[in-house]
């Protein structure tokens, strides 16, 4: 059996293969054709952070399967409200076939794995959304921009850029990621992608400078600067982020043809321009659109480990 909560658990040809089976998904679904490969299999989402494209995704890929989602708030359980963790795992995973998390704390979702008896997938964590690589890199796959990349992420050291480093340090390619001063990603994280990357070959740049990022970019990516959880924080960071919003100026540096993405929502006027956003929106939305695919076939490939 297998968990998915980072990047780094997994190999650059189990990463493909997941996105491979994703992209044989979505062709079945475009031709109609639905196999029912989770066909009365039940997945438990538990929700402590909310969100629109996590749960949509989920919920339909798991109908398209076969399958059945069961949406669980803290209001819904008693997770958070005084049962341990380890209890919570004990119980879901004796009645559900799979369970996906979106939570704060990642040492959360690690406890709750430790004590599951089925695959646990990782929604969004404070420190990681695994997820969301797969459905970006299954975008350049379909865009045909995933050979020699060179990808720039401007913008905080959250989550999501933590994802993209562990991504780029196992499939072997070059990232520069642009921080203000203070905002940096995490040191240990860090550490770990480079540690990954002197195998893969991945070159990993961080740096305060935008531009720098990316001079000469295939790949540009941006978040929210203002996660959730953050609001009392917005103006500050605002502040500190002056110079770091991707605009047609900033863009132009990127190689000619290069390719936007953003995981939604997006804030224009912040991290992106009006402008730089409508031009690349079609990309935007099959990124979003391709969470629904990647998931499935992340959630298929997990539960054909558990019959190896």
């Amino acid at each position: 059996m297998r968990h998915f909560l980072t990047l780094r658990d997994f190999t650059k040809e189990e990463i493909l293969e997941i996105i491979d089976l994703g992209l044989q998904i979505k062709q079945n679904l475009k031709s109609g054709i639905y196999n029912g490969e989770l066909k009365n299999k039940t997945l438990a989402m538990i929700f402590e952070k909310s969100s629109t494209r996590t749960r949509v995704s989920f919920e339909t890929g798991m109908f398209q399967l076969g399958g059945h989602a069961l949406f669980l708030s803290n209001r819904d359980i008693h997770l958070g409200r005084g049962e341990p963790v380890k209890d919570t795992a004990r119980v879901i995973s004796s009645m559900c076939d799979m369970v996906m998390i979106r939570t704060f704390e990642h040492s959360m979702i690690e406890e709750f794995a430790s004590y599951s008896k089925v695959p646990v997938i990782n929604g969004l964590t404070d420190s990681y959304h695994p997820v969301q690589l797969l459905a970006d890199y299954m975008t350049l796959v379909e865009h045909g921009a995933h050979k020699n990349i060179v990808a720039a992420y401007v913008g905080d050291g959250n989550n999501m850029t933590h994802s993209w480093m562990m991504l780029a340090a196992k499939l072997g390619f070059e990232l520069r990621v642009a921080t203000p001063k203070g905002y940096e990603v995490d040191a240990k994280i860090l550490q770990d992608a480079l540690e990954i990357a002197k195998a893969s070959g991945a070159v990993i740049k961080t740096m305060n400078d935008p531009k720098e990022a990316i001079s000469g970019a295939t790949v540009v990516t941006t978040d929210t600067w203002v996660s959730m959880g953050q609001e009392d924080e917005k103006e500050q960071r605002i502040q500190a982020f002056k110079g770091f919003m991707v605009d047609d100026e900033v863009m132009s540096l990127a190689q000619e043809g290069a390719k936007f993405l953003h995981c939604l929502p997006a804030y224009r006027g912040y991290e992106v321009s009006e402008e730089v956003f409508e031009k690349h929106s079609k990309i935007v939305f099959d990124e979003a659109e391709n969470r629904l695919h990647a998931q499935k076939g992340l959630m298929v490939w997990l539960d054909k480990q558990r019959d190896m």
